[in-house]
């Protein structure tokens, strides 16, 4: 059973959040553009939200960029550029933790405004709780494996995630098995990490696709014109009142 259940989590699961993630996003982008947004609340305890917003955005685009860079290129390059897997796990911890308690702060913040404002509390639907929470725990389980790193810091615990999730980005669903006896924290991370993708085109999160990157490569400034004033019309151009 728990093979079965390894393969299908880890081996076929990647797959269905993969694909819902891609093809939800461009439905939803087709579909319902009015709903394409963040669902802001700032005009709603405003320092609190500038405070955990920050952190959390700052902390979360550092995690990812980990992430993504860490998981998915390919071990050769490492190799090649001198980098060993000892340096590369600490690495790892040490920035990966700043930015994890960054982002633990600054969605705790989050988290306590949505909850106990009433006001806002009121104005949040159950997707706007559900992916903040999932986002929380998300998170205190990447905290928590720090402290499962810290007893293999020869990386090769690493290793083995690098070489699951390449695998499974070039349709190798077999990858499953390299990590089917990984740490019970690393395989929940890793299940709730694909959750996200599954769940995100149905999630405020969509608005990370509308992201501005592209203001970092304008040639000037937006040119705003005031708008002409109409002519003032005097009463004697005013239409006459026929009753009288």
């Amino acid at each position: 059973m728990s093979t079965v259940l390894n393969y299908i989590v880890y081996g076929w699961y990647p797959y269905v959040c993969l694909t819902v993630f891609i093809v939800g996003s461009v439905i939803r982008f087709d579909r319902e553009q009015y709903s394409w947004r963040s669902g802001s609340s700032q005009l709603l305890r405003r320092r609190q939200l500038m405070w955990g917003s920050n952190l959390f955005h700052i902390g979360i685009l550092v995690i990812f960029a980990g992430h993504f860079v860490g998981l998915l290129t390919p071990i050769a390059v490492f190799d090649w550029l001198g980098v060993s897997h000892s340096f590369k796990q600490m690495l790892a911890i040490v920035v990966g933790g700043v930015a994890g308690i960054a982002c633990f702060v600054g969605l705790t913040l989050l988290v306590h405004r949505r909850l106990f404002d009433p006001r806002i509390l009121r104005t949040s639907s159950f997707g706007d709780i559900a992916i903040l929470l999932l986002l929380y725990v998300q998170l205190t389980l990447g905290l928590a494996t720090i402290f499962v790193s810290l007893n293999h810091l020869d990386g090769h615990e690493m290793v083995r995630f690098m070489n699951w999730a390449q695998g499974i980005l070039i349709l190798r669903p077999e990858s499953w098995q390299l990590i089917a006896g990984a740490n019970p924290i690393f395989k929940l991370h890793i299940f709730l990490g694909m959750t996200i993708f599954l769940v995100f085109p149905f999630t405020r999160l969509v608005h990370i696709w509308s992201a501005p990157v592209w203001y970092l490569g304008r040639r000037g400034y937006q040119v705003v014109r005031a708008r002409p004033h109409a002519p003032r019309t005097t009463p004697a151009a005013w239409p006459r009142d026929r009753t009288s």
